[in-house]
């Protein structure tokens, strides 16, 4: 018998519904961006996002049910992120999911984003099974996670402050290219020298998988800072490509390691940064050098969308394990 669930997503500035069959395929997935909305203000203002929310919410599932041919008859369950991300985003989302599943009396699957971010790769990968060592990295998350089951997870190491997609961002806005930082930066840094300045890369001797990318936020401001302070023009392009090669490096040795250290044979990557062009040429030269089979998701599934919740919903569904009408958002959640 086949399972169709509806999956809602509404974690940070992108409403989105999908309709998943049997967990793997995607039947519809719709996703309403508010990235012109938030461009004005130079990141992601949570009221405004909130708001936008509540004005598409509706539309968009109604569109992901029409484009995927079902009726609310026909759903095995409906599955929603209810963390982490903003609180205010993720209620608008909890509580019509909510709505749905005691209107039509279905199973409600309480979906965390970043196992969302993980599951994105089953639905391009279609022999993707665990076991695997994932990199999450967004503008909310960088977690290294070792996936022993398809509902067992191990955080093997994550930042200590900034996320990677995080400092993208704040490192667009200095250099003057706005938001969203991450594909500004990257098509920027094609024009530049990688190897132009050499900007930090942490390490933790007690922790060789965690990842810090404040030290070289600071560095690259600092470096601006001194330039302008000196009238000495400098070569954004350069900036941007140094910049992104200090923290493509250190996502990649620490992923790599954490990979070969727990024996396993598949690299995946995930979450909006794993978009970036320059992070895959990386990953794709040390997993070669390793003899690793190497993940990623298409583009459409890398940044924040309902399809990667489906899937990972659906995981949950076969468990069983279904929340109530008690559920909340938890803006905070762990994995």
């Amino acid at each position: 018998m086949d399972n169709l669930i509806l999956a809602i997503e509404s974690s940070c500035d992108e409403t989105s519904a999908a309709v998943i069959k049997n967990g793997r395929q995607v039947k519809s997935c719709v996703i309403s961006s508010q990235i012109e909305i938030h461009k004005k203000f130079g990141g992601v203002v949570p009221e405004v996002a909130s708001r936008n929310h509540i004005l598409n919410i509706s539309s968009v599932v109604g569109e992901a049910m029409e484009k995927a041919k079902v009726q609310y008859s026909d759903l095995s369950a409906v599955a929603v992120t209810y963390g982490p991300g903003l609180i205010g985003a993720l209620l608008v989302g909890v509580s019509y999911a909510k709505g749905i599943a005691a209107a039509n009396n279905i199973p409600l699957v309480a979906v965390n984003h970043i196992h969302g971010h993980i599951a994105a790769n089953y639905i391009t990968h279609a022999e993707l099974e665990p076991p695997f060592v994932c990199l999450v990295a967004s503008g909310g998350h960088s977690h290294i996670l070792y996936v022993e089951d398809y509902m067992k997870f191990e955080i093997l190491g994550r930042t200590r402050d900034d996320a990677a997609g995080e400092a993208f961002d704040k490192i667009a806005r200095v250099i003057g290219l706005g938001y969203p930082g991450g594909p500004k930066i990257e098509a920027l840094a094609k024009e530049g020298d990688d190897a132009a300045m050499k900007f930090p890369r942490v390490e933790f001797a007690d922790a060789p998988y965690d990842f810090s990318f404040s030290g070289v936020k600071t560095s690259v401001i600092n470096y601006l800072h001194n330039a302008e302070q000196k009238g000495t023009p400098v070569n954004s392009a350069n900036i941007a490509a140094s910049f992104q090669k200090a923290v493509t490096d250190v996502l990649t040795a620490h992923t790599i390691r954490a990979c070969l250290d727990k024996k396993v044979s598949k690299v995946v990557l995930a979450g909006g940064v794993s978009a970036n062009g320059a992070l895959r040429e990386s990953f794709m030269r040390a997993a070669q050098e390793n003899n690793l089979e190497l993940y990623y998701p298409q583009p459409i599934y890398c940044t924040d969308n309902a399809a990667m919740i489906g899937c990972a919903g659906y995981y949950k569904f076969l468990e069983g394990n279904f929340a109530d009408s008690s559920l909340n958002a938890v803006a905070n959640l762990k994995l």
